[in-house]
């Protein structure tokens, strides 16, 4: 079941969603030819600390996974989401997904973006596009009223028009009090099917969109989920609540 949030409670959860909105973008900044995943992830984590917040991926441990070892997760090219940062040199025409969730005085916000190194293809460059304006896309659908797959349909559609895919097995979930909630928010979906959306709930919407096939693999680690066919991925990711008239974003920074 949904949980619906209060108006004191979206606006905790928003105050966390501007500290994850400063670290994700203070950190892509620092994206650039030769430096390490690593290297991003120490930044990011001194970040965690000025603004008094805890990363909930850190120990995080579902289903027998082993305990995610890392703040943040940070990925590169082909890798979809999960991947643990480490030595991994960021190289000119990459793309770089950083990915935090945060909690703070106890709500929880989960943001990602996907950031261009130097100059990169054009594959690249329309990949992240069409992701980025998928998400909102997905966000113009999210009023209450709505279905939850309304927004998995607008962001299907406009990626598959595109001539890219939908990863399927990886999707939106609620947030707020935990890092996992319900609904669970597909990128894809059939217009008018799924629970509706009501004024107070809070989720995330985050296409993970493909450059190649839908079909993905898990690495050895037990946690980054890449490509299987070795195209580019790209991930943007808000946390959203419905509000009278519509989607608040609430990791916008503002």
């Amino acid at each position: 079941m949904s949980l619906i949030k209060s108006q004191i409670e979206i606006s905790k959860i928003r105050d966390a969603g501007k500290a994850v909105h400063n670290i994700i973008h203070s950190t892509g900044a620092m994206i650039r030819p030769g430096i390490t995943t690593g290297e991003l992830e120490d930044y990011a984590a001194v970040l965690f600390g000025k603004f008094g917040a805890t990363s909930p991926c850190l120990g995080y441990s579902p289903g027998g996974h082993p305990p995610f070892p890392a703040w943040t997760c940070i990925c590169v090219n082909n890798e979809i989401v999960h991947a643990i940062p480490g030595r991994r040199l960021i190289k000119e025409g990459d793309i770089v997904t950083v990915d935090v969730a945060l909690e703070l005085n106890g709500y929880v916000a989960d943001s990602a973006w996907t950031f261009p190194v130097g100059k990169v293809s054009p594959l690249a460059e329309r990949l992240l596009k069409v992701t980025r304006d998928a998400l909102y896309r997905g966000i113009s659908q999210a009023k209450a009223g709505q279905k939850v797959a309304d927004i998995g349909y607008a962001i299907q559609r406009h990626a598959e028009t595109n001539g890219f895919s939908v990863v399927r097995e990886l999707v939106g979930h609620g947030v707020g009090r935990t890092m996992h909630e319900e609904p669970q928010v597909a990128n894809f979906g059939q217009r008018g099917k799924g629970p509706a959306l009501k004024s107070g709930m809070t989720f995330t919407i985050e296409p993970m969109i493909n450059a190649g096939r839908k079909e993905i693999e898990c690495l050895d680690d037990g946690w980054t989920i890449v490509t299987e066919d070795g195209s580019l991925s790209a991930h943007f990711e808000h946390t959203v609540a419905i509000v009278p008239g519509g989607a608040m974003i609430l990791t916008n920074g503002d």
